[in-house]
């Protein structure tokens, strides 16, 4: 968390606020003096080496190896044992942390010879694996805690001892030595897509991240926001919603979304209207759309696109406009809470005007679209990203407060070393890397989860009993890979949750006739919702700290927040024209979809989206009849469904809830007269 945004929050809420963020990052050693200089500058130099490798050409091999090891080293010397041990290095950190090391030197050492043998691995093989197993294990625990490690153990568990279970999980069974060449052996286990792209996109990101935090461009997105929106009290919530999309897009983080905008927003929402509860879950909502939001995304984005052999930027386009009618949705509610809670449009005072903010931080713009840019202009997303960070750091020099390395460094009267080791600069590289441990540890931990899969063929024993349930029906198929997702959403965080998931459930959809893209897809909304959901639901307790709210009765309101957006995953599997809303330009949803059905289709689904956000609220034009709520539920279901006689349906219960409004209203201002 920011400085500036610790400075907005009292003692006892910043220390909730820090201790939310440490259970999605890891509640990481702070320590001081040589020690704490030392790291920070290893961290500095793990940054340089990723920038380097993107680049540069690094072989897979090397790159993949070096990055689990370089992260589960920094993991043991950042990360307690225990909390007794917290701020304390431990002779057994080191330990740990030169085991890690030796499992990267034995295996490059090994040669083209090591990965050949894998299937009989030699004794020392099976030795360096087990304890590289081990230390991921250990790293799991550390950044993620017991939950996601012991689903980890689960599934090697299923693997070694498979054979013990009755049909249709059960399997084989295999050896240690076959399970343990396999995973650290090959770049099929531990060293799979997960940590592929941990190496070359996730770790990219965080760092572009951080240089866009410490340029300020997140405090600009936020007072741009409120000065777009006129600094109304009315417009509080709009500014929430906009101010949550500028700023997430570039972050791809929920909870560091709703901490920083929720540090800055909280008093304002609370102004205008909105109870506690309602302010935190407004705040964790739009934190949520943080991960959905393009340039960015969350680290599962960059999966997707591995995961499927596409672009990028192919990810991005498939995103455009599900992020749409999320922000629609969103929009249309504090629309509805204007009027719902009475909000005055009493003026905010001490917020400059927008158009001098652009004057002043106009490249900051440039920032958040940089990434588009280079992709479309040939670049791989690894290069895009790498360019973005670069011209964010040439760029923050156009204004002196921005500057990653101050102007008068040479003339302060600091010994340059000391002036350089305190800029943003260094923040930035520093922080770059320490903020991908735990994604990172994820990753590798999702190696051994996915290598298990790929062996035992889990996935298609899984979604042979989902399509068995479902009867081959694709909308109960759909509806069962949702619940499955949520579920798991339930316990790990987002990226695990998307690629466990999309090992063992895509497959079920995929059979059924839906595009591989729209199943993934599918998936990764859903394991988004994690976010939101206990006990996990780290953006809603954060944003409940900051506003003084209850933390469940704030996840309940978040989950009303992204209510209407929910459905939105259901159109594009269940429906040819549905699948086009994902814009895959040679799928075959285009094909059998031209643009006017598209736009229709979007149409209508923003259409249902307006009507589930009135019903939801109780509150359309006016405050809605038991009726009228129900009916405008029931429509907003029907819109969303890609059908005609849906549509139709739907079409017909939104107007007759416009009109009995309307009529309502019209009466009430003549009685009034």
């Amino acid at each position: 968390m920011t400085e500036a945004v610790a400075d907005t929050l009292d003692e006892q809420t910043r220390r909730q606020v820090e201790s939310l963020i440490k259970k999605e990052e890891g509640d990481a050693n702070q320590y001081r003096g040589a020690l704490g200089v030392a790291l920070t500058l290893t961290a500095v130099l793990m940054s340089l080496f990723h920038l380097y490798a993107a680049y540069a050409i690094v072989p897979a091999q090397l790159l993949r190896t070096t990055h689990v090891t370089l992260v589960l080293v920094f993991i043991f010397l950042s990360f307690p044992i225990a909390a007794r041990f917290k701020n304390r290095l431990m002779p057994w950190d080191i330990l740990l942390a030169m085991l890690a090391v030796a499992t990267l030197v034995y295996a490059y050492l090994g040669g083209d010879d090591f990965t050949d043998r894998n299937t009989y691995p030699f004794t020392t093989d099976v030795v360096f694996g087990g304890v590289l197993i081990l230390l991921i294990l250990e790293g799991l625990r550390r950044t993620n805690g017991w939950v996601l490690l012991s689903v980890t153990v689960g599934f090697l568990l299923y693997a070694l001892f498979g054979n013990l279970l009755p049909a249709p999980w059960t399997h084989k069974g295999y050896e240690l030595p076959r399970l343990v060449g396999f995973m650290y052996m090959t770049l099929e286990g531990i060293f799979g897509t997960a940590v592929d792209v941990s190496a070359t996109l996730i770790i990219l990101f965080t760092i572009f991240g951080a240089f866009l935090q410490f340029s300020g461009a997140g405090k600009f997105f936020i007072d741009f926001s409120f000065s777009l929106m006129g600094g109304k009290t009315s417009n509080v919530g709009k500014t929430v919603v906009m101010s949550s999309f500028l700023l997430g897009g570039p972050s791809g983080s929920g909870v560091a979304t709703t901490v920083t905008v929720g540090a800055v927003a909280h008093d304002m929402l609370a102004k205008a209207g909105y109870d506690k509860n309602a302010a935190g879950g407004l705040l964790a909502a739009g934190g949520l759309g943080a991960i959905i939001s393009p340039p960015v995304l969350g680290a599962a984005a960059f999966l997707i696109a591995e995961f499927l052999k596409i672009s990028y930027l192919d990810v991005l386009l498939m995103a455009t406009v599900p992020t749409f009618l999320f922000y629609l949705g969103l929009y249309v509610m504090v629309t509805i809470d204007a009027r719902k809670y009475s909000m005055s449009g009493q003026k905010i005072q001490n917020i400059e005007g927008a158009w001098s903010l652009t004057k002043k931080y106009w490249f900051h713009f440039f920032s958040l679209i940089s990434i588009v840019v280079f992709m479309m202009l040939g670049f791989s997303p690894v290069m895009s990203v790498f360019w973005a960070t670069v011209a964010s750091f040439a760029t923050s020099f156009l204004r002196s407060d921005s500057a990653m390395i101050p102007y008068a460094i040479a003339r302060s009267g600091t010994p340059f070393w000391k002036s350089l080791y305190q800029s943003k600069l260094v923040a930035a590289l520093s922080g770059g890397f320490t903020q991908v441990l735990s994604i990172a540890a994820t990753c590798a931990g999702a190696g051994l989860i996915v290598g298990v899969v790929v062996l035992t063929g889990l996935g298609l024993k899984f979604s042979a009993i989902v399509l068995d349930y479902a009867d081959g029906s694709l909308f109960l198929t759909a509806l069962f890979t949702g619940l499955v997702v949520w579920v798991v959403g339930l316990a790990v965080p987002v990226t695990a949750s998307y690629i466990i998931c999309a090992v063992i459930a895509a497959p079920a959809m995929i059979k059924l006739g839906v595009p591989d893209y729209a199943a993934h897809m599918f998936i990764f909304y859903y394991a988004v919702l994690s976010e939101v959901s206990p006990p996990t639901a780290l953006s809603p307790f954060a944003a409940a700290a900051i506003c003084k709210g209850d933390p469940y009765k704030t996840t309940f309101q978040s989950w009303k927040y992204v209510a209407p957006a929910i459905l939105v995953p259901f159109i594009f599997v269940l429906d040819p024209a549905g699948v086009a809303l994902l814009l895959m330009g040679n799928s075959k949803a285009l094909a059998a979809a031209n643009w006017g059905e598209i736009a229709w289709i979007t149409f209508t689904a923003s259409a249902g989206i307006v009507a589930l956000a009135g019903g939801l609220q109780n509150w359309f034009i006016l405050k809605t009849s038991f009726l009228e709520r129900w009916v405008l539920v029931g429509s907003g279901v029907a819109l969303t469904y890609p059908s005609t006689v849906s549509d139709m349906a739907g079409a017909a219960g939104l107007a007759l809830v416009v009109a009995a409004q309307l009529l309502r209203q019209s009466r009430q201002a003549r009685s009034t007269v």
